[in-house]
């Protein structure tokens, strides 16, 4: 567990209240916290305005502030949270205080020394997302059963290519795996259907914060 200090301070682009839109918690109310900066230029990112700017806060602020909303859910997402350093520290003080805390993480990073009480959620950059070659494979082996594994398609190779993922690591038997389409590359409908006619134990996730607000930031 990482030992902290409250003073740390990380660059963040926004804090804001809203529904879980994907991963098994869709649906919840959540705090998500973004941190700004991200190494990868994936092809379909719709957070590019996290890429740069923001503020510093401390990580004691960043408590009050997500203490602000009265939930029991955080996310901390990105750009690539990893990214800066004390994001580590940041995760093990949101479990410190009693949240249930979620990292959403390109899995070009290591994640080893991520706090095992937070809920990984790592997305495995397909080859039509530009950046297949920054994968960290060893990634897969610092998961835990209640993490998550996230694939972003974008068309048919994309979904062939993360079949044959699934079946060379064996992760729809270890965790929960999802699908999503990439908004306005692959129809949801489409996806599902291939889900269903080669019978994948996955988990087809339509952003549901994209369904509900479009592409409003700080929803």
């Amino acid at each position: 567990m990482v030992t902290c200090s409250v003073n740390e301070q990380l660059r963040i682009t926004e804090i804001f209240y809203s529904l879980q839109g994907e991963t098994s918690r869709v649906g919840l109310p959540t705090v998500f916290v973004r941190l700004t900066g991200c190494p990868l230029r994936c092809s379909y990112c719709d957070t590019a305005y996290a890429f740069s700017g923001g503020h510093n806060m401390t990580i004691a602020e960043i408590l009050t502030a997500v203490a602000g909303h009265r939930t029991h859910y955080v996310t901390v997402t990105g750009g690539e949270p990893l990214a800066q350093k004390n994001s580590l520290s940041l995760l093990s003080a949101l479990c410190d205080a009693g949240y249930e805390v979620s990292l959403e993480t390109s899995g070009a990073l290591d994640v080893s020394s991520v706090d095992m009480r937070v809920m990984k959620v790592l997305d495995i950059k397909t080859p039509a997302s530009g950046e297949v070659t920054k994968n960290l494979w060893s990634n897969l082996t610092a998961l835990h059963t209640h993490d998550e594994i996230k694939f972003v398609l974008c068309d048919e190779s994309d979904y062939m290519w993360a079949k044959q993922v699934l079946r060379e690591h064996n992760l729809a038997g270890k965790y929960t795996v999802l699908f999503s389409p990439a908004q306005d590359q692959l129809s949801p409908t489409v996806l599902a259907d291939w889900i269903l006619r080669d019978h994948l134990t996955v988990r087809l996730q339509v952003q549901l914060h994209k369904l509900l607000w479009g592409g409003q930031q700080g929803k």
